[in-house]
């Protein structure tokens, strides 16, 4: 690795939600690589999450896991006391925690509904106003994780996808409000990434994984590093003059 690329995020704090496994796991390891030190937020997943700051650690980099549920405001004050208490401030904050679940209109419950909405929308909001307040005064960078399913607008999705149409417009919002304070605010629109939520969930090696990779016009599902290496761009300097972006990452797609 470059010296260049180690010291790219030098002396920043990062903190990255859902990053126990596949895209914010990616996420997190790449942050620590250009020099980040990173907090690593878990729902349930001890486990991933200790394994990521394991191997953030045995390179050569700073992390910690910290629980919490975003869906649960009392979660988010938690882990944003926590990583200020080991590290003292918050440059960065990537929302990347989220959930999906499809079916057809008939099959939509409050339930449903609420959950997505808890976790993707709400869970964001309040986690990014818990942590604006710890961002230095030169400021910082958000980055939320999105979906180009806003731009396929895929049947079956129309939960899932109103909670990411919700994120871009939020990003686009939230990007002019805290510009007076030195705060970049993206949103990055992953594909279909490769993921252990790919593969649980039958998707790799369906029908709908081959009409996926069909429709890409690179002609693969992208993998957790496509997606983190472009978040690193976006949370460093080299993206100092970019802000209030929808940035899709997704082979072609949308």
């Amino acid at each position: 690795m470059s010296t260049q690329a180690q010291t790219k995020l030098a002396n920043q704090v990062a903190l990255v939600t859902g990053a126990s496994k596949g895209i914010g796991a990616a996420i997190a390891k790449h942050l620590a690589q250009n020099g980040a030190t990173v907090a690593v937020n878990y729902a349930s997943s001890k486990a991933g999450a200790d394994k990521v700051v394991a191997e953030i650690t045995q390179a050569g980099g700073r992390a910690i896991a910290v629980q919490g549920d975003v869906a649960k405001p009392e979660d988010i004050t938690r882990l944003v006391a926590e990583t200020i208490a080991a590290f003292g401030k918050i440059d960065i904050l990537v929302n990347n925690a989220g959930v999906y679940e499809f079916g057809p209109l008939e099959a939509i419950t409050p339930e449903h509904f609420h959950r997505q909405f808890n976790i993707n929308v709400l869970g964001l909001l309040l986690t990014t106003q818990a942590v604006v307040p710890h961002i230095p005064a030169g400021g910082g960078s958000i980055i939320n994780i999105s979906s180009t399913i806003t731009s396929i607008k895929m049947p079956h999705s129309s939960v899932y996808t109103g909670t990411k149409a919700a994120v871009d417009v939020i990003t686009s919002v939230l990007a002019k409000e805290l510009a007076p304070k030195k705060i970049r605010v993206n949103a990055v629109n992953p594909g279909m990434v490769e993921t252990e939520g790919t593969h649980s969930s039958g998707i790799i090696g369906s029908d709908m994984e081959k009409k996926v990779v069909a429709d890409t016009p690179l002609g693969r599902l992208g993998q957790p590093d496509d997606i983190a290496k472009v978040v690193t761009f976006i949370a460093s300097q080299d993206a100092g003059w970019v802000t209030g972006e929808v940035v899709r990452v997704s082979g072609g797609v949308g």
